[in-house]
């Protein structure tokens, strides 16, 4: 038998857990493995078939919201663009949970790291896990980033953030990336949160504020001042704000606002909006039994019940990510039957088209490859 090449070439300098990862790997070579599962025995960031990571660091930002710094494996493109979003999965009670955090990090291959912010939802399975529960070492699955919610370079003379909770996470990445660059222009920050302490970043937009007399800082403690209102703060706060490229990140009603306030002032081209949740809507299915061909397995829903959340009922793997139907994560292959998007009313009936199980209802019996 003979020995496969990644024994034949070892670094010259080879800790002695890299030695043991080898000598485990001697081991395994009369089983059937792929040979992924081979690298990974010797550096488990290495790997063809998915990206990975490895965590090494939290960083406490608040008291429910903390910074995990990852450094990503084989594979990992540090080209992506501030303000995007990255896939992130990690293992919990024996399942690959998967969600989509944006990423807090510059665009840059120097320090080969990338950082995420993430706040613990009351109901969010991964994201308490992610803030208390992961320790450095720990190695996880990585989506590339996607999304449109992005700075463009170089960034415009006028820029208005509106920012709420931990909306302000994209942001933080295009104002650091500013920063980095020397291209910090006319910028103009309305951030909003309950309390000082409930704040991600405070201290760091600050700091941002202190170095560049051109970004102007206005934070908004909703606990004492109230909530801050387009049609009652806005012009006080930014008398010129229908001059400036906006993004907009945070609460859905905050988000539905804001368009329904620049739509009435005629520059909602202006506007470039982020949503963290999905507004689905009063568009649903008539239900039925879904039926995953490759398992053999059904799951009877009713016509509110997304395909991804039949999927799961069934004990089923699905792909899933931002699980809005952002980032396509969940796509999947309609085998025969109908499906309608909650979103938009849109049904989808012909075989081999692809759905978004996140946000599809089932019209009936129908069939998904997988």
């Amino acid at each position: 038998m003979s020995v496969p090449k990644i024994l034949t070439r070892v670094p010259e300098r080879v800790e002695r857990t890299d030695w043991k990862r080898v000598r485990t790997l001697a081991d395994k070579l009369t089983t059937p493995l792929h040979p992924d599962d081979y690298l990974k025995l010797v550096n488990p960031l290495w790997s063809a078939r998915e990206l990975r990571g490895r965590l090494e660091d939290v960083v406490q930002e608040t008291d429910d919201a903390s910074t995990l710094v990852i450094k990503p494996g084989w594979g990992w493109s540090f080209d992506h663009e501030a303000g995007q979003y990255v896939g992130i999965g990690i293992e919990v009670d024996g399942r690959i949970q998967w969600r989509s955090y944006s990423l807090t990090s510059t665009p840059r291959r120097r320090g080969r790291r990338i950082t995420i912010t993430v706040r613990a939802m009351p109901e969010g399975l991964l994201s308490g896990h992610l803030v208390s529960g992961m320790q450095p070492g720990a190695i996880v699955r990585l989506a590339a980033p996607a999304g449109e919610f992005v700075l463009p370079s170089p960034p415009p003379e006028k820029i208005l953030f509106l920012v709420a909770g931990s909306g302000v996470t994209p942001v933080m990445s295009m104002l650091k990336t500013m920063d980095r660059r020397g291209t910090m222009t006319d910028v103009k920050v309305v951030y909003s949160s309950p309390t000082a302490d409930r704040m991600i970043f405070r201290d760091a937009l600050l700091g941002l504020a202190e170095k560049h007399p051109s970004l102007d800082l206005t934070l908004r403690y909703t606990d004492d001042e109230g909530m801050f209102s387009l049609e009652d703060d806005l012009d006080a706060t930014c008398p010129d704000w229908t001059g400036r490229q906006t993004w907009a990140c945070g609460p859905g009603p905050m988000l539905d606002a804001a368009e329904e306030h620049f739509r009435a002032h005629d520059v909602e081209d202006h506007l470039h909006l982020e949503r963290f949740t999905l507004e689905l809507g009063e568009n649903t299915g008539e239900g039925g039994t879904v039926s995953f061909q490759n398992s053999g397995r059904t799951a009877e829903v009713d016509g509110s019940t997304t395909i991804l959340e039949a999927g799961e009922k069934a004990g089923i793997g699905m792909p899933y990510g931002c699980r809005m139907g952002i980032c396509h994560t969940c796509t999947l292959t309609l085998v025969s039957g109908s499906v309608t998007d909650v979103r938009n009313g849109d049904q989808f009936a012909q075989p081999n088209e692809q759905i978004q199980t996140c946000v599809t209802v089932a019209n009936g019996d129908c069939t998904l490859n997988i």
